[in-house]
């Protein structure tokens, strides 16, 4: 690897923006532009195609797009590279060429400054996601990508700089609980250039000396001031920093996946995460609501539900997956969370109340949430990755454009038992970043009795593990692809 590569003073750490084509495309002003118009026309296909196209998923580039390759490819890119898909959103472009005609002039009511209510929103899509079986309707699937369009429009519309990003988008958030566990982040290279630095452009943008309203770059919308960020958390990769920043001192470097999990050091926009309820849970709703997605994708979930159903004395499914989600979200966490907490206090003779032992360990469960999904998206993906050929020939055909010949309705992907072992290779990669980053805090905060605080939650680690595994041996519908219909 050539020096030039390298990042001064951080270890010799990878710099993608060094790098030939690469580096040059990141820097580019336009990229993000070029990224977004490639989406957003697949967007828009992937809608009229919802809404008048054929009414069976699989042949459908609404429910097939969304559900089979769109959740595959970003949780493979978040894994290898990091959170690349915010910074290609298609919402955002609408956005951009609406803010040429008129200026937010609002701030996000700080009441709001949390991420309380894009977590509502996540629990919300995976419970739509289930009860109007979104994977099956592309006529749900194209009208929730027209309601993800419309509400971030119409808030960034109202509220100034990237208000739905931080505080609203479900999506974000997945991508930014994710990308704790990618390989690079956007960070400042040489920390002490910083310290020179009297304009701070990276998080006030730089504009026209000669009339201050006109901006000519902005700096970070989601406040994250360079200097003190640390980590992925909020960022989008937007870039906009990098072209900033007028020493040229931004970069998007190599960092250890999960280290800023167990790092106490307070974060620029974020604060602590040891203070962040909000993170706790949504770190607990992404790693619970993991077990939950893959659980309603397999065969006994079906049973579950009609046991349930039978205690509810109803058929109607709407109690029965509201039930069937508030035990998974909320009473199985409870329980296990207290138990670890609780094994942890009473241990290491700290006595200590079990919420704070619960937030500082929660982030610690984000490598094996992240494992699962990997796990099981990576599924569908590899089993259909080839689906999109024929329904894209189909597609053209329709528009009396059979460029690429009649539709070879045949073509699917890997078969189940041959994804198997990379779906385990997933989940165990989680469990090992779960164990390592529960013992980085333990010997954080006990440095009496690291061992003692260590296990309870190891154990905990192990126990979701087994019940991944569990739900990984268990036939899994093929929702989306020709091999379920």
């Amino acid at each position: 690897m050539s020096a030039n590569n390298s990042i001064p003073g951080m270890g010799g750490g990878t710099n993608l923006l060094k790098l030939p084509v690469i580096g040059d495309f990141l820097r580019w002003r336009h990229s993000r532009m070029f990224l977004q118009s490639i989406t957003l026309v697949i967007a828009l296909a992937m809608i009229l195609h919802g809404l008048f196209g054929p009414d069976l998923a699989p042949r459908n580039l609404s429910t097939l797009f969304t559900w089979v390759h769109y959740r595959g490819i970003l949780v493979l890119i978040l894994l290898v590279a990091g959170n690349f898909f915010c910074m290609a959103c298609p919402f955002m472009l609408p956005r951009e060429l609406a803010r040429r005609f008129t200026k937010p002039v609002r701030n996000w009511p700080r009441w709001l400054r949390n991420k309380w209510l894009s977590i509502g929103l996540f629990v919300a899509i995976l419970f739509a996601y289930e009860y109007f079986d979104l994977w099956g309707s592309p006529w749900w699937t194209a009208w929730l990508i027209i309601g993800y369009f419309s509400a971030a429009l119409l808030v960034d519309a109202f509220f100034k700089k990237a208000s739905f990003c931080k505080y609203v988008c479900p999506i974000g958030q997945f991508n930014f609980i994710s990308s704790t566990v990618s390989p690079f982040e956007v960070k400042v290279a040489d920390p002490d250039m910083c310290l020179t630095c009297e304009t701070k452009d990276c998080i006030k943008g730089t504009r026209d000396p000669n009339d201050h309203d006109n901006v000519i770059q902005r700096g970070c919308e989601l406040a994250l001031f360079q200097p003190r960020k640390t980590g992925n958390m909020d960022c989008t990769f937007c870039m906009d920093c990098v072209h900033a920043c007028p020493h040229d001192n931004v970069a998007v470097a190599t960092k250890v996946p999960g280290s800023e999990l167990w790092e106490k050091t307070r974060r620029s926009g974020i604060g602590r995460f040891t203070n962040r309820k909000d993170l706790s849970v949504l770190a607990l709703i992404f790693t619970f609501g993991a077990l939950l997605n893959a659980f309603g994708m397999v065969s006994p979930v079906y049973a579950f539900q009609n046991w349930l159903a039978g205690v509810l004395h109803t058929t109607s499914e709407l109690p029965v997956l509201a039930t069937l989600f508030f035990l998974m979200l909320v009473v199985e966490p409870v329980v296990l969370l207290a138990a670890a907490a609780f094994g942890t206090s009473k241990w290491t003779a700290t006595h200590e109340k079990l919420l704070p032992v619960v937030m500082r360990y929660s982030y610690a469960l984000v490598p094996f949430g992240f494992g699962l999904w990997l796990a099981h998206y990576s599924f569908h993906l590899f089993t259909g990755i080839w689906t999109f050929v024929p329904v894209v020939q189909s597609v053209l055909a329709d528009l009396g454009i059979p460029l690429l010949g009649e539709p070879m309705w045949r073509l699917s992907g890997m078969q189940p038992g041959l994804v198997y072992p990379l779906e385990l290779g997933f989940l165990s990669l989680g469990l090992l970043g779960s164990l390592l980053v529960t013992y980085k805090i333990s010997f954080r905060d006990y440095k009496a009795r690291p061992w003692q605080a260590f296990i309870p939650w190891a154990i905990l680690c192990v126990v979701l593990f087994c019940a991944a595994l569990w739900l990984l041996n268990q036939p899994m519908e093929m929702r989306g692809t020709f091999l379920g219909g």
